[in-house]
């Protein structure tokens, strides 16, 4: 498989496409000098105990109060904290190799006997804001490198479970147990079994470096709480971390600065890598110099095409995502009818999977399978869409279809899905993609103009509506904008207005406030 990671650099934003020969199948953004990403560790102020949820709500700087539930505090959050109030001025520091460590946090306790309101802490986000929640945290610290990731206040060493070899095993523990320092652990990640020996060691030196840089940021922003205290790297580096190999066959950017920090990453991690990194120079843009733009549109698109006129319906709610496979005008002969469901099911488990990461779809996925009858074709079907889902970074579960033909997944969300920032709701119709029957409206209008007359007192209504509305209330010698004025012994003046909705209307007095507001 051949991998690109083409790079766009924004003022306001850097995008980064992830393709695998040449089909786009990651889509991430990275808002510029935002902060409160994945990774990012915060000193936060404890703002809201909620003793129902066992949580509390933390104050990071960002426009929500981030939300950390008990089980979030990690075993080792006495400890933590421990070293944290060690920090403050006036106290002499703890080193976290020296400390000796606070008995572990009791899986069944309550949150208020461990944090208060106005107490500092440290935590890590697990979950950028997404809709209208804050971030979700983690008080249980790590650090991630290329082949570990540090785990202060532990002493034990994990192994990615896709690591099989008895004897590499051994090697990557013992690596591990010759450098770590007392009250350090580590998991080591499917990319140590390629690793040479020194670049491990460089590699868990390097993370225990970045812990104790952000211990000391502690003392420093101890009075100016909520504060940073280290910032993950740039997405596209976190990429190239977890992802780089011998099959990526070049990195594309269009900007010198970033081109400049990739190729230094790369030089760290793999320098036999940093001849495929490329600045592009060119007039055209990148994305469309590399087909990508078009890609990125699809994104945006309820419908998804299939080969041989199938397709797939793509609805997004708050709580779920829910997938329809459909046949569309594809026929064969009637004996053949459940090798055709089987095939289009096979080309829509494909599809599927790379929309899933495409668009970052999480949550639950509800998949609408068309009918198989023999339970041979639905383990099939099952099987191939574990096998496509393998690729999937993101924690995921996917369940055996149900006697209705429905598949179930389950996908860990920890950004917003990229459809969502760059999208509003319509004003007219609220989402539903519905508006309410034109033939209706006379008669919601009228209903308001009564309450505004009879009701309000006012003798003075201006209706501001749309040019189709205004002419239909204007039509005639005994129009309905005269017949109401009569009736309602009161002036009405229709305005045209084509910026708004073809059923919207806004009632004003005569000084042009606004008097009620009807968009439903």
């Amino acid at each position: 498989m051949n991998k690109e990671l083409i790079v766009n650099v924004n003022p306001t934003e850097i995008s980064i496409a992830l393709c695998e020969d040449k089909v786009l199948v990651e889509l991430n953004k990275e808002q510029c000098q935002t902060g409160f990403a994945v990774g990012d560790i915060y000193l936060g102020r404890v703002r809201k105990i909620m003793p129902g949820l066992n949580a509390a709500f933390v104050n990071i700087g960002h426009e929500k109060d981030a939300f950390i539930h008990y089980l979030d505090l990690g075993t080792q959050f006495p400890s933590l904290q421990k070293m944290v109030e060690s920090q403050q001025p006036g106290k002499r520091g703890l080193r976290t190799e020296t400390m000796k460590l606070e008995p572990a946090l009791d899986k069944n306790g309550k949150i208020s006997s461990y944090l208060q309101v106005g107490q500092s802490i440290m935590v890590q986000v697990a979950k950028e804001a997404i809709s209208t929640k804050g971030p979700r945290l983690t008080s249980d610290i790590s650090l991630a490198g290329r082949n570990v990731v540090l785990v202060p206040f532990s002493s034990k060493v994990f192994l990615s479970q896709k690591i099989r070899s008895a004897d590499e095993k051994k090697r990557l523990k013992r690596i591990a147990a010759a450098v770590l320092p007392k009250n350090f652990g580590v998991i080591i990640r499917t990319a140590a079994m390629e690793a040479k020996d020194e670049d491990i060691e460089h590699d868990i030196q390097t993370q225990i470096d970045r812990w104790r840089k952000t211990v000391a940021a502690i003392r420093k922003n101890a009075e100016s709480v909520p504060a940073q205290l280290m910032s993950e790297m740039s997405r596209a580096n976190t990429i190239i971390r977890d992802s780089l190999n011998d099959s990526f066959s070049q990195i594309a950017v269009d900007d010198e600065a970033m081109y400049n920090e990739i190729r230094n990453y790369i030089k760290l991690i793999d320098p036999s890598m940093v001849k495929i990194v490329k600045l592009y120079k060119g007039n055209v843009p990148i994305f469309d110099n590399f087909d990508i733009s078009k890609q990125i549109k699809s994104l945006f698109a309820k419908y998804v095409s299939l080969r041989r006129g199938a397709y797939l319906i793509i609805e997004h709610t708050e709580a779920m995502n829910v997938i329809d496979v459909n046949s569309g005008n594809r026929t064969k002969a009637e004996d053949n009818q459940e090798q055709t469901a089987m095939d289009v099911n096979l080309a829509a488990a494909k599809e599927i999977a790379r929309q899933l990461r495409l668009r970052d779809l999480g949550g639950i996925v509800i998949i609408d399978f068309i009918d198989l009858h023999k339970a041979q074709n639905r383990q099939a079907l099952y099987d191939e869409m574990v096998k496509l889902m393998a690729t999937d970074k993101a924690k995921h579960t996917v369940l055996p279809l149900t006697k209705f033909g429905l598949m179930q997944i389950t996908r860990q969300r920890v950004r917003p899905v990229a459809v969502e920032s760059v999208s509003d709701v319509c004003p007219t119709c609220n989402g539903t993609g519905k508006i309410e029957p034109t033939v209706l409206l006379d008669k919601k209008i009228e209903n308001q103009i009564s309450f505004l007359t009879l009701d309000r007192g006012h003798k003075y209504i201006k209706l501001v509506v749309s040019p189709y509305v205004a002419s239909y209330l204007r039509k005639g010698l005994w129009s309905l904008r005269r017949r109401w004025e009569w009736k309602y012994k009161a002036r009405i003046r229709v305005v045209e207005d084509q910026s708004i909705g073809i059923i919207e209307v806004h009632y004003h007095d005569c000084k042009d406030n606004d008097l009620i507001n009807i968009n439903k």
